[in-house]
């Protein structure tokens, strides 16, 4: 018979796992939050070649390793850079001074970044930079705190729905139906409260409610099927993976090219950063720059469903051995009796 720990020597054992598990907590959120800087930020030049070699020069200088500059052909094409989403901004060179166009909705922590740059830039030359914002965000979050914050439940209730799931609904159908039903009725509800109701979120409904369900259904298939293939231990599994790392490595509220690398990008590679990409481009740049992040979706879903299928296959055979020994048994008591 296994013997059972004394409750004080169970007690310390509690403890110091919950304290390990602090240790590693303690800087995967605050490390993150304490380097944020521009690494790398895509930005596009355009104007006179000589105009922009000197331009070029001048804001590597000022921030070295910041930006990751591009010339393009001209304002045309600057625009489409920022529109879609291969540059946080552009800088327009010409006789008349330099014109800064940028995408609060992209990044509003990044498009501020972008505005002091050029005023900065304007300080030391004594010309005035004049800042354009081809993709604002609405008026009723203009700062974009709203998204960040309205985010956040939409893991939650995805988490709670795979969990209640699990423990309430037997049967792959059932609980597949289940699934796909909440992130249908997320996608609904959310694009619903977020835009028409909350304005923080733009763009066009359906779009906007097809990438919220995707996201719901991502982390729910995920959380379920870890569950259904490892236990409760899969739950805790999920949410570690899900809502502790990807939560902090998502950048929401901030963006991938801020964390400290390759974090930053990691994160981009889970449902939280990878839905916040995806609903950014939905909701102000008709899907542009989202392609990458849906495929993550979709995989995270797909696989999440998949294990679904594996833990309810795992429990069949599990099952079909002792269902042979109960009836082993009936037979032999049924024959007992008999004799």
């Amino acid at each position: 018979m296994r013997r059972t720990p004394p409750p004080a020597v169970l007690a310390v054992a509690v403890a110091v796992g919950v304290m390990a598990l602090q240790a590693l907590l303690l800087p995967l959120f605050a490390a993150p939050a304490a380097n944020v800087e521009p690494r790398d930020l895509p930005v596009v030049v355009t104007g006179p070649a000589p105009a922009v070699a000197a331009f070029t020069s001048k804001i590597e200088s000022m921030s070295p390793g910041a930006f990751e500059v591009t010339t393009v052909a001209d304002a045309a094409a600057a625009d489409a850079a920022v529109l879609d989403r291969e540059a946080y901004a552009a800088f327009v060179l010409s006789p008349d001074g330099v014109a800064l166009r940028t995408a609060s909705a992209a990044a509003p922590a990044v498009a501020g970044l972008f505005s002091a740059a050029a005023a900065q830039l304007g300080a030391s030359t004594g010309t005035p930079v004049t800042v354009t914002d081809l993709a604002p965000l609405g008026p009723d979050d203009p700062r974009g705190g709203g998204f960040a914050a309205g985010f956040f439940p939409l893991v939650i209730t995805s988490m709670a729905a795979a969990i209640a799931l699990y423990f309430v609904v037997a049967g792959f159908a059932a609980r597949l139906v289940g699934l796909l039903a909440f992130a249908a009725l997320s996608g609904a509800a959310g694009a619903t409260v977020l835009q028409t109701w909350l304005g923080v979120v733009g763009g066009d409904w359906w779009p906007v409610a097809g990438v919220i369900a995707l996201i719901t259904l991502a982390i729910s298939a995920t959380i379920h099927g870890l569950a259904g293939v490892a236990g409760p231990r899969g739950i805790g599994l999920g949410a570690v993976l899900i809502l502790l790392v990807g939560n902090a490595l998502g950048a929401v509220g901030a963006a991938p090219e801020l964390l400290p690398q390759p974090w930053g990008e990691v994160g981009q590679w889970l449902p939280i950063g990878a839905g916040a990409t995806l609903l950014r481009s939905a909701a102000w740049f008709g899907g542009a720059g989202g392609g990458a992040a849906a495929w993550v979706l979709a995989s995270w879903a797909l696989t999440g469903l998949a294990l679904v299928g594996l833990g309810r296959l795992g429990r069949k055979e599990q099952a079909l051995p002792e269902e042979a020994e109960a009836h082993e048994a009936a037979r032999h008591l049924g024959a007992t009796v008999a004799a």
